[in-house]
């Protein structure tokens, strides 16, 4: 029996069900990754901050860990989208301002072709810090667990103290695309390698959110796909597989994925669309934490 579901038992046996008159209901929040489809979990922010619902811990892996830094750095859901929009190609811009947002892009995703990786990712972990002025876990408001894993020794690394930028650069090293990261004597990569969707490392909380942003893939064409999406479209349905064995292991108390089909990794551009999708998700969402916060049921 996994550690997370003995303590999840302990907590259902070891105490009472937390009651809102005398304690406040710790809630955690489990960011998965998916790249351009984490995009999705900016609307459940901003359905948290509608709900008044602060969360006592984020774990975040890849895309969910750089959000979960912004989020728990103190950030808001819509100056979370405000970032983003800053950054991204939008879909109704004009030529030239596409052409601007490309190279703007370019320069954001630190292109080294020569490199161990497509994209060093140096200057992502600037513009975080840029957008939130820390660098320490310690300094975050929410504590934040930050997935990675060990290359070398193909096992899950939790990271929650020291440097922040490291961790978080270290949990979005999808291999072949971003710089491997040396983490002590460890060489880090992507956490989704491990734990695509990490609600398990959220043991002390009272109730447990994830959000599975890995999405759905559908034939669109009769001819095979090239080269690079097929090896990108492999890591999803390792994730995705991964996902399916730890729900054997233990389920969190709310579980949502947001319906996105058919959209890359780095199709960032595409937010509009990734937003859209993720409108269902939180309603359903909404639904299920009214259940432990039903003093929200008005609302």
């Amino acid at each position: 029996m996994s550690n997370y579901l003995l303590s999840r038992i302990r907590n259902l046996f070891g105490k009472k069900t937390p009651d809102k008159k005398e304690k406040k209901i710790r809630l955690g929040l489990a960011l998965g990754g998916g790249g351009a489809r984490g995009l999705a979990h900016i609307p459940v922010l901003e359905l948290l901050d509608e709900m008044k619902i602060r969360p006592c811990c984020i774990a975040g892996t890849s895309i969910g860990a750089v959000l979960g830094a912004l989020y728990a750095s103190g950030l808001s859901g819509s100056e979370i989208r405000s970032l983003v929009q800053d950054t991204i190609i939008r879909k109704n811009d004009s030529p030239v301002e596409i052409l601007k947002d490309i190279k703007r892009l370019v320069k954001f995703l630190d292109i080294d072709f020569l490199g161990p990786g497509v994209f060093k990712g140096d200057s992502i972990m600037k513009y975080l810090y840029d957008a939130i002025k820390i660098d320490n876990f310690d300094s975050l408001e929410i504590p934040l667990k930050v997935v990675t894993t060990d290359f070398w020794a193909s096992s899950q690394v939790i990271i929650s103290s020291g440097k922040l930028l490291q961790g978080v650069k270290a949990s979005m090293g999808l291999p072949g695309l971003f710089t491997p990261v040396k983490y002590g004597d460890q060489i880090l990569i992507d956490g989704g390698g491990v734990n695509p969707v990490p609600w398990d490392v959220l043991d002390e909380c009272d109730v447990v959110v994830a959000v599975d942003v890995l999405g759905y893939a559908e034939s669109v064409s009769d001819s095979p796909p090239n080269a690079v999406r097929a090896v990108l479209n492999m890591f999803d349905i390792m994730q995705k597989s991964i996902v399916e064995e730890r729900k054997k292991s233990g389920r969190p108390d709310i579980y949502i994925k947001p319906e996105i089909k058919n959209i890359g990794i780095l199709e960032f551009n595409r937010a509009e669309e990734i937003y859209a999708c993720a409108h269902t998700a939180c309603s359903e969402l909404k639904k299920k934490l009214i259940e432990y916060y039903p003093e929200m049921s008005s609302g």
